[in-house]
């Protein structure tokens, strides 16, 4: 179909106020759903370990960035009413309140259900007071050896401030008593960070390390007379406010403002329910914290640190190993030959990310055909094997351009750190635009092959190039020599890279000119077709869906009559089903073993489907302040193998959440007698087979 990059729906029917959901509750709703993958009996123990970790890092996250945005844009008078229709203090307030009812049900699965079980398995977690006197012992030895020479206990009184609590910090608030002036202080103990969370006691035994240092206070406070002690924690704003002025380097702007980050305000303070009101008056009044702000729960408080339980060699705990599948570029065949035969779509992390993808620029760094290597890298881990062969490529005299995000949230200084590597080493580092991250995932290769004829081998992805991650987050790749994508990645290099002003493209849609209303004008083809009587249907996968203006696009579409399905992993801001709405509309969400990742988008049109894949997921931030690119997939058997894995996901016999116009989820049962696929494990189990078969 044609498209006119700037066409946008309009309607002289207004839409009604309150069609949007509110993002913020929507996504504590998905962290929600992240816990009942915790509380679910029926999966590893070890696993449901690790959900009540990732529900811990991701509250973590969320009230380092949302909460604390929100807060900042209340302080200075930015803040205006959300989408949803809701005043900031009302969004503020319910955000609160689903928050720690959510912190209240977490501790609870730790304490009733979790902890519980584990001791039935052997591995203990423990309080001081439960461990052996043999156990004790050793960790008497250990603190006086390992702990005590790293703590620094900090009193305070008329010489001594309150100090600075940095955030995410685990916190030890002790009451002393002078016994000769009776006379009694408060001192603040930071728990070590870079030590273990849980110490072992003895084998498969462990204690929290807060409770190690509290059996041990008298040593760091002696003489005195410890009254009283309890754990806190604080979370802080951590979101970055980088001033994107050309006259300063985006670099030393950025590590500037990682500096300042850790002097954020306080957005959260966490007590265990145990605190006396005396001292949490004390931490509320230094602290300057709201009641509201305030999350007392039953401790050990910091349960991200479950993390390292979950990690425990048991593998009777935990999912069964698999191995990814080798098939989609057998390693006997030049990768070269294999995408000039054919475009190749690989399905992580069923499909080795390492013999694909990684191979790709590894073989492109060797290959002394190889002239150049394009790439886009958002995040990427420490030891990277893509980050090791861009820069053998370019020290062996291939020009090697790489264009870094640093401001990839939470990787700042990770990026950084290698980015000033690439350079060293010859490659030529970009730092992408003023006032828009790049996080389209693009490689580009340029050739001379055997035939004389220069040839583009490009990869358009929906993740990051990390080999680590690539294991856990389900995400898509096409690998292709198809001349049209070649001209397109290399156009959007060049825009990356110079200073075109490109904003079309033969198969991609590239954000912020074009991918909105490329999506848009194709909804809106899918209601002419259904008011023509040809075949219509639209098929969404993404991480978030929260754009009102593709919202509204589908509302339209549904109130036509087209059907509409969203399997989304996070957000929703859509309200599905309503009556005259979105009647047509159905949202379904997947979570499980791995990271649903992927971003597909899926027309009909009119009984030749039109599928895209790439970079973007639905949210202001992607389609107007980021760099992104979908990709046309044209392969036919490819296509029906995206369109026949969305056709899974929303089947009604599939384990999932389905979601209702109140913005409430429930997850899928089954009838009795029967089980609903789990759609990851079905996708390893085709992958194992056809690694047998094929």
């Amino acid at each position: 179909m044609t498209v006119n990059p700037g066409h946008l729906p309009h309607s002289d029917e207004a839409l009604p106020d309150d069609r949007f959901l509110d993002r913020e509750e929507s996504w504590l709703r998905f962290n929600q759903r992240v816990l009942e993958l915790a509380e679910d009996p029926a999966l590893p123990l070890l696993e449901r370990v690790r959900f009540l970790s990732i529900f811990a890092s991701n509250l973590d996250e969320f009230f380092m960035v949302r909460v604390a945005g929100l807060a900042r844009r209340m302080a200075t008078g930015l803040a205006v009413q959300s989408a949803s229709g809701r005043q900031p203090r009302e969004v503020l307030e319910r955000t609160a309140g689903v928050a720690h009812e959510l912190m209240l049900r977490h501790a609870a699965a730790f304490r009733n259900e979790i902890r519980p079980a584990l001791g039935k398995e052997g591995i203990d977690i423990l309080r001081w007071d439960e461990l052996a006197e043999t156990e004790q012992e050793r960790l008497r030895r250990l603190f006086r050896d390992r702990i005590y020479p790293v703590l620094t206990p900090l009193v305070v009184d008329s010489a001594h401030p309150f100090p600075y609590i940095s955030g995410l910090s685990l916190n030890l608030a002790v009451i002393v008593r002078d016994p000769e002036t009776d006379a009694t202080m408060f001192a603040r103990v930071k728990v070590p960070p870079l030590l273990p969370r849980f110490i072992e006691a003895s084998a498969d035994r462990f204690t929290p390390l807060e409770d190690v240092i509290a059996a041990h206070l008298g040593q760091l406070f002696i003489g005195m007379e410890v009254v009283e002690h309890h754990a806190f924690r604080v979370t802080r704003n951590q979101d970055l406010e980088i001033d994107d002025d050309i006259s300063e380097g985006l670099l030393q702007a950025l590590e500037r403002e990682l500096l300042r980050r850790r002097f954020g305000p306080v957005v959260r303070l966490e007590v265990e329910e145990s605190i006396s009101d005396g001292v949490l008056e004390l931490l509320t009044e230094e602290l300057q914290v709201h009641d509201s702000q305030i999350y007392r729960v039953g401790g050990p408080l910091d349960l991200g640190g479950l993390a390292a339980i979950a990690d425990l060699d048991r593998p009777e705990l935990k999912y069964v190993p698999f191995v990814p599948s080798k098939v989609a570029l057998p390693e006997d065949v030049s990768i070269f030959t294999a995408i000039r035969e054919r475009d190749v779509l690989v399905h992580h992390p069923y499909d080795s990310f390492t013999t694909s993808v990684q191979r790709l620029i590894e073989d492109a760094a060797a290959d002394k055909r190889v002239l150049a290597i394009k790439q886009t890298l958002y995040r990427t881990s420490g030891d990277s094997p893509i980050v090791d062969a861009l820069m053998n490529a370019a020290e062996a005299g291939k020009q090697v351009v790489v264009v870094v995000e640093l401001k990839a949230r939470f990787d700042e200084r990770a990026n950084i750190a290698w980015a000033r590597k690439l350079e060293t080493a010859g490659c030529h580092v970009v730092y992408g635009f003023v006032g828009l991250k790049t996080h389209c995932k693009i490689a580009l290769i340029v050739r001379q092959d055997a035939d004389g004829t220069l040839r583009r081998y490009c990869h358009i992805g929906t993740g990051n190039y990390h080999p680590k991650t690539a294991r856990l987050y389900e995400d898509f790749g096409l690998l292709t020599a198809n001349p049209e994508v070649g001209e397109d990645v290399s156009a959007l290099f060049n825009h990356l890279t110079g200073y075109s002003r490109q904003n079309s493209y033969h198969r991609l849609l590239v954000a912020p000119n074009s991918l909105r209303s490329g999506l848009v004008q194709r909804i809106e083809h899918e209601i002419e077709n259904h008011r023509a009587g040809h075949a219509a249907r639209i098929r969404i996968k993404c991480n978030s869906l929260v754009d009102e203006v593709v919202i509204d696009a589908l509302y339209r579409a549904s109130q036509e009559g087209v059907p509409v399905e969203v399997w989304v992993r996070g957000i929703c801001a859509l309200r599905p089903g309503v009556p005259g709405l979105s009647e047509t509309i159905k949202v379904r969400s997947v979570l499980g073993r791995f990271l649903e990742h992927s971003r597909v988008f899926a027309f009909e049109n009119g009984g030749e489907p039109e599928v895209w894949l790439g970079s973007a997921d639905l949210m202001h931030r992607n389609l107007d302040r980021r760099v992104e690119a979908l990709v046309s997939v044209n392969d036919r058997a490819q296509r029906e193998e995206l369109l026949t894995l969305l056709d899974t996901a929303m089947d009604d016999g599939t384990q999932a959440w389905t979601l209702a116009g109140d913005g409430t989820w429930t997850r899928a049962t089954a009838p009795p007698g029967e089980a609903l696929l789990d759609i990851q494990t079905h996708l390893v189990r085709s992958r194992r087979w056809r690694t047998v078969d094929g």
